[in-house]
């Protein structure tokens, strides 16, 4: 088989499969098609069982050369891998070229977020006098009061928000549904931004349903979301770098930090594996201060003595 017919029928598998996202679908492709390349022009392998072992080794170690990092270089090799066993799956190959592929250590990065002071302070930046204040400051409330990712934001419908009970359902990856508690400030706010602004706008067909709207009619890009964000970070005079996912992050780690349990924070992001949600379990420094010294018992004993000298 071809790469091409065989990249068509692994596309095929990802959509109606694995239900996933059109975004994952392409990045999925797209290291398949680096591969394909390389197999072609440095191996002049054109066909899928041509494809070895070594020739793949040789391939990643000319990903390696290419100077991408550790996190790149493991999401090709989890691309190859996925791809491979759909092969034989399929009946295409009768052995996984690639099962002994190793992918290199990838360390956790502890991802940054806002304290609640800073989240404030974007509030308060956001222009009130403009038109479209109320819209942006209904948007921060509800990335962070509900964790959702970017992609999630600009495609939430007002048929799927319940205000009377508080909650708002939300089309994640893969078309996967997920029901998340809307807080009484990001209901306020939306309610706002609906009668002040959105019932104005001259909607487009087919954005009736769209909550978030721009001006004109039409729903959000990411883009627009990321500059308007950004702008307000700027505002804010915050240093560290900020995006609509830095508010997620915040979402999940507030919680986690607050004692929530981590099983219910997974599904409210919408984590396939509690493994990626666990990264939220890390805490700020003064806490974990805070903690040794109240319960190690050396810090404990040292403590004592010191207040017995004061004492005397």
């Amino acid at each position: 088989m071809t790469w091409n017919n065989a990249i068509e029928n692994y596309k095929t598998f990802l959509i109606l499969e694995k239900s996933l996202s059109a975004n994952s679908v392409e990045a999925y492709l797209n290291d398949i098609r680096k591969l394909a390349k390389y197999c072609e022009e440095k191996h002049n392998v054109k066909q899928m069982e041509k494809v070895s072992y070594d020739i793949l080794k040789d391939y990643l170690s000319f990903v390696n050369e290419m100077g991408v990092t550790h996190r790149t270089q493991a999401r090709s090799i989890s691309s190859v891998r996925s791809f491979f066993k759909f092969l034989v799956y399929d009946g295409i190959l009768e052995a996984n070229p690639s099962k002994l592929l190793e992918a290199p250590k990838v360390g956790r990065k502890l991802p940054s977020i806002l304290t609640v002071e800073e989240i404030d302070a974007i509030l308060g930046a956001v222009e009130m006098y403009k038109p479209e204040g109320q819209r942006n400051k209904a948007i921060i409330e509800t990335l962070y009061s509900c964790g959702l990712r970017v992609s999630e934001l600009i495609s939430v419908k007002i048929s799927n928000i319940n205000f009377r009970m508080g909650i708002i359902k939300i089309e994640g990856k893969g078309n996967k549904e997920r029901i998340i508690p809307l807080s009484k400030n990001a209901k306020q706010e939306i309610k706002l931004y609906m009668k002040g602004y959105r019932d104005y706008l001259d909607i487009q067909k087919g954005y009736e349903d769209v909550l978030f709207l721009n001006k004109r009619g039409t729903s959000l890009s990411r883009v627009m979301v990321f500059n308007i964000i950004k702008h307000l970070a700027e505002r804010a005079k915050i240093q560290k770098p900020v995006s609509p996912h830095t508010f997620r992050h915040s979402f999940a780690s507030h919680l986690v930090t607050g004692g929530a349990d981590l099983r219910a924070v997974q599904d409210m992001l919408g984590h396939e594996s509690i493994l990626t949600t666990e990264i939220y379990t890390h805490l700020d420094n003064n806490y974990l201060k805070e903690t040794i010294n109240q319960y190690h018992p050396r810090i404990k004993d040292d403590a004592k003595k010191d207040q017995a000298k004061k004492n005397k």
